[in-house]
């Protein structure tokens, strides 16, 4: 139906979300099969303004969720913002769930590395600061993962980078602003491990971020139902070896209107020198954003998404497809679902 997005019943209950993503990162099940760990403080205190946890630990913390081994659905009885003075490492089988609360990290992000299972759900990242810092990072060796419902803004390095072989992965509905280097996919032309990564995208709104929505080497990445306006460099960035599906997304240009890049690199194990690849597909293009010029070459190798998920919800790109996206991306809020796993 046009203007609907995905996902309409997955708040029907609180762990509807598991193995609900659509894409590659569609067996993410977060914390399923453990109990729910309640966050209650952010620093001792459940002030529904500013709250600040600088090095706040312990009973109830969110880091101490994160850090336990067992399976876990996280979710908050408090809101505020969380200034991270270091990473925030999450373990295998976690959900970190912000319906019914608003959260902001703020400082330094989620380090998601050597985990799988992860589900993040609906919170907010702004104002990381320092070198290497992302709003969520992803490396090395992690999987099965699905990032929903965040809004991310305003961070030293990337907003949402993915490397050192972490794969089957999904970002749906997320919010991009305020930023340089958005989203990297693949961490240099040394790192040829990162040839097993996939990633799709989806109903995300890349929202005057200037480059990398996203810059991808040597993975395969799934592009589809995006709205990105107003890049300052381009839109999506193909280099070494990489193969890029881009599929009735919406690009409207300010400026600067080339909308694909293609970077050419030589992957540590190789001798010559390659680009990526992308098709576009049903993209829509405004404003003089330019589409893919017909002499780019493809090759016979390049991957569809059908070869590796059966179903996904796409509608054709159209102007009430971009009305939604300006509304339902990011952040939202909505009521926490009732555990319907523990009423029966």
């Amino acid at each position: 139906m046009v203007g609907m997005l995905p996902y309409d019943d997955v708040d029907s209950n609180l762990r509807a979300m598991a193995g609900r993503a659509e894409g590659f990162g569609r067996n993410a099940i977060g914390g399923l099969h453990g109990s729910v760990y309640s966050v209650t403080t952010l620093a001792g205190t459940s002030s529904i303004s500013q709250i600040y946890a600088f090095f706040h630990d312990g009973p109830g913390s969110l880091r101490e969720g994160c850090r336990r081994k067992e399976p876990l659905w996280i979710v908050f009885e408090v809101s505020g913002t969380i200034h991270l003075s270091s990473y925030l490492s999450v373990s295998s089988y976690k959900t970190i769930d912000g319906r019914g609360q608003r959260i902001k990290f703020t400082g330094k992000g989620l380090r998601l590395k050597e985990c799988e299972h992860i589900i993040v759900c609906n919170l907010e990242f702004e104002g990381g600061r320092g070198h290497d810092v992302d709003g969520i990072q992803i490396k090395p060796n992690s999987r099965h993962i699905w990032i929903d419902r965040c809004s991310l803004r305003d961070y030293d390095d990337g907003l949402i980078d993915i490397t050192r072989q972490s794969t089957d992965i999904t970002i749906s509905r997320c919010y991009f602003a305020q930023h340089d280097k958005t989203m990297l996919i693949g961490a240099d032309p040394t790192h040829v491990g990162d040839r097993c990564i996939r990633v799709t995208i989806h109903h995300c709104f890349f929202d005057g971020t200037r480059q990398r929505q996203p810059r991808v080497r040597f993975g395969k990445v799934h592009l589809y139902n995006n709205y990105t306006r107003n890049w300052a460099i381009y839109a999506v960035c193909a280099s070494v070896e990489s193969q890029i599906y881009s599929q009735c997304n919406i690009y409207e240009a300010a400026t600067k209107k080339k909308t694909f890049e293609f970077y050419t690199e030589k992957a540590a194990d190789k001798e010559e020198q390659k680009t990526g690849f992308i098709i576009s597909e049903g993209d829509m293009f405004l404003n003089g954003a330019q589409p893919c010029s017909v002499t780019e070459k493809i090759e016979e190798s390049m991957f569809h998404p059908s070869e590796y998920y059966p179903t996904w919800t796409m509608e054709a790109a159209q102007h009430s497809l971009r009305d939604v996206l300006r509304l339902c991306t990011g952040w939202q809020g909505i009521t926490r679902p009732i555990d319907q796993m523990v009423l029966n």
